[in-house]
């Protein structure tokens, strides 16, 4: 039986058996069925650029591969926009009803994190081709905007879930991390901006906004994750299509490391010395404890998924949560390395963002065969009954 058949039926394509497209190469691309998971392909480009910026080694060429990949993840925000835009016109009615569906409303939260993440590889390494007022201006709009939007999902998405939504019992999906992670997103992009501000209250009151949403987003993390481990426990393993958004417990993790590690290198320019010292005390007191914990979910995160490709897992947009999670955790390990000094920390940071180029680079071209081919704009056919338990 398919636990989550509106997810999977949005999510998953032709290439799997259990889910056919109607799929027509002959028709134009249609805007319909592009859902708000879309916006996760911009997460995971810009994450590939940021990330490698965020490296602690030189790698020759590093740099202007990853400036490549920022304008690809400035060219898909804007095509996916477009796209999201166009949807939301013409087929409000297919709008409305993923807003009133418990299994896809939660990936609005990716699109705030979509906004914010190509506003920060912009800053960091988008400023190597428009200079850098251009791309302070870029990140300064494209950070209001996300965290307008993502604090907003954070409080929609969870507000519908208990006054509209009725999700069946051993129904949670880690979907449900992706608004309440948003802020803490905001968190860590808003510390790039914190020291282009003048000193005085504006920039002490945006390094405490971002502490503030910080907490925000990890308290509601909290709420969540056990929900989701009982459901796995309780119920057995999610769906084919679904067993990759397990690597999405790898995104407040891997970010809110980032975002106190960032938060802990602009702190000594706004607030006082004492507060100072301790952020920074706290950036590894916290930082390490809990990469622990994100490279524990990692490798059963990633057993789950070797178990689902052996079962027939075929390929879905759900593929793109192996990218953006796993480069939140390449930056968190690039910041404990820069506050520790360990050797072992860079090597882990190196590590995981080889895999994420190489997540990014199967998922990138699975989808791109996807819509040239016309299975991932194509409407779902509904998933066939199950016939047999897989072990």
């Amino acid at each position: 039986m398919a636990i989550f058949p509106q997810t999977q039926a949005s999510l998953q394509t032709s290439s799997d058996p259990a889910l056919p497209r109607t799929a027509d190469p002959t028709r134009l691309p249609s805007v319909r069925h592009i859902g708000p998971n879309w916006y996760a392909s911009v997460m995971g480009t810009a994450i590939v650029a940021s990330a490698g910026a965020a490296l602690p080694v030189d790698v020759p060429g590093l740099r202007t591969a990853c400036t490549l990949v920022w304008a690809l993840s400035a060219l898909l925000l804007l095509a996916v926009l477009t796209a999201r835009a166009g949807h939301w016109i013409h087929h409000r009615d297919q709008a409305r009803a993923h807003l009133l569906d418990p299994a896809v409303a939660p990936f609005y939260g990716c699109l705030a994190m979509a906004l914010m993440a190509v506003g920060g590889a912009t800053l960091t390494v988008g400023a190597d081709v428009v200079g850098a007022r251009a791309a302070l201006a870029v990140d300064v709009v494209l950070f209001a905007a996300g965290t307008a939007v993502g604090l907003a999902g954070a409080v929609v998405v969870p507000y519908l879930m208990v006054v509209r939504h009725r999700p069946a019992p051993g129904t949670a999906s880690p979907v449900w991390l992706l608004p309440l992670v948003a802020p803490m997103v905001s968190a860590s992009q808003g510390a790039l901006l914190v020291p282009h501000l003048g000193a005085g209250q504006g920039r002490e009151a945006l390094l405490l906004a971002c502490y503030a949403m910080f907490g925000l987003s990890l308290l509601a993390a909290l709420v969540v994750l056990p929900v989701v481990f009982s459901r796995l426990v309780h119920h057995g393993p999610l769906p084919l299509a679904l067993t990759p958004t397990l690597f999405l417990v790898l995104g407040p993790l891997g970010q809110s490391t980032t975002a106190v590690n960032q938060l802990a290198d602009v702190a000594p320019g706004a607030v006082a010395a004492p507060y100072a010292s301790a952020f920074g005390a706290f950036a590894v007191l916290y930082g390490v404890p809990v990469m622990g914990f994100a490279l524990l979910w990692l490798a059963l995160a990633a057993a789950m998924v070797v178990r689902a490709a052996r079962n027939g897992m075929g390929f879905a947009m759900t593929w793109w949560a192996f990218t953006f999670p796993v480069g939140t955790c390449v930056t968190g390990a690039a910041g404990l390395a820069r506050h520790t000094g360990l050797d072992a920390l860079t090597w882990l940071a190196v590590a995981l963002y080889v895999f994420l180029v190489v997540a990014w680079a199967a998922a990138g071209t699975r989808t791109v065969r996807g819509v040239l081919s016309g299975a991932l704009t194509a409407a779902p056919v509904p998933p066939r009954p199950a016939t047999a338990r897989t072990r």
